[in-house]
């Protein structure tokens, strides 16, 4: 085993506290620190995560009315998705004239979070920031039995969060081409090159496991406990290549310390505008590949709410500043309506799900 390389562990429930919020002018934060396990946690109903929730009866009269709305997070404090939910909510309020209530809401890969929101009344007042883990985790998780189309009602998406293949600046490899030619020569010696996953079945996992099927190429997976460890490891020597998130390994891009050899997704990261495409790179078969994020609430949503939210969505998301402040953490705008999301989720779903059944992908 390589050195510093580590079999996953599941994902706990336990929560830090987290940074004050703001409510009207300011996203409302309120937390509670759980331990349980996941199954008694993927049980419970949003309403008995405590406060925050409000009451549950459907909403009457125009939306919003005097009431907070919640806003999930489906991981703890500190990481990318929390701050995504908390611009959002400070915007949403703001837009709304309404105090927006962020829950961090972390355990078993989002689905926490998820079952809770799908378990509640459709009234617009409860809502969730989810990922692309909604469309992969029903492939994995048998308590992921929540279809993403099904049992939830899409609103609107915010962005995509890109990944790069990035490697050991020694390898004999300068582009994605020499490196797939590298990578299949080392394939036919039985010496793969070895590439390190910061999740199972996360974006990069999945984009990595598309790469070496169109690219007939074959990687020696090594999976670590998240970016700072793998891209340790790849700094070291220790471990070929890695497809982070963009952010994840910018400081080492930058430094000449990794090599940056393509990004994945439709189009170049706003972060490294120099670096291609995977498909503008040579491997034209892969387009897609990235993270993403969305607000979504339960299934059934009045049309009126769910216009209403996508539209103020549509207007946060051409704001200069919100813009500016999701590409510095890593996040590319890409607003999507309420239909145009609901279509891309389905196709999401099943397109991962093909992948993983493919790669005989297996939760951890």
């Amino acid at each position: 085993m390589h050195k510093g390389c580590a079999k996953h562990t599941g994902l706990g429930t336990r929560e830090l506290p987290s940074p004050p919020g703001i409510g009207q002018t300011r996203t409302e934060t309120r937390m509670k620190t759980l331990s349980l396990s996941r199954r008694q946690a993927l049980a419970l109903p949003l309403a008995l995560w405590g406060a925050g929730a409000g009451p549950l009866a459907l909403a009457q009269g125009a939306y919003p009315s005097a009431r907070a709305i919640t806003l999930v997070a489906g991981f703890p404090p500190g990481g990318s998705t929390d701050f995504i939910a908390r611009l959002l909510g400070q915007k949403l309020s703001e837009a709304l004239g309404q105090s927006v209530v962020v829950e961090n809401r972390g355990g078993a890969n989002g689905m926490v979070a998820a079952n809770a929101i799908a378990a509640v009344p459709p009234n617009g007042y409860n809502l969730l920031l989810t990922s692309m883990g909604m469309t992969t985790n029903p492939y994995l998780y048998k308590e992921a039995q929540r279809d993403p189309v099904k049992d939830f009602t899409s609103i609107a998406m915010l962005a995509s969060v890109p990944n790069v293949v990035v490697i050991n600046p020694a390898l004999p490899a300068k582009n994605l081409m020499e490196l797939l030619a590298l990578s299949r020569t080392r394939a036919t010696a039985k010496k793969p090159l070895t590439l390190a996953t910061t999740g199972n079945a996360a974006p990069g996992h999945l984009a990595s496991e598309l790469l070496q099927r169109v690219a007939n190429t074959k990687f020696e997976y090594v999976p670590y406990k998240g970016s700072g460890p793998a891209l340790t490891d790849i700094l070291a020597g220790h471990v070929d290549m890695s497809l982070p998130t963009v952010l994840a390994a910018m400081p080492h891009i930058k430094t000449g310390k990794l090599l940056a050899v393509a990004v994945t997704g439709s189009k170049r990261s706003a972060l490294l505008p120099e670096v291609p495409t995977i498909a503008e790179a040579g491997v034209k078969e892969l387009s897609t590949g990235s993270g993403w994020y969305g607000l979504i609430g339960p299934a059934g949503m009045p049309k009126d709410v769910v216009d209403r939210l996508s539209a103020e969505v549509d207007k946060i998301m051409k704001s200069a500043e919100v813009r500016e402040r999701f590409v510095a953490n890593g996040a590319d705008p890409m607003y999507m309506s309420h239909t145009e999301m609901t279509a891309f989720v389905a196709k999401d779903f099943k397109y991962w799900g093909d992948v993983i059944r493919a790669a005989n992908i297996k939760p951890e």
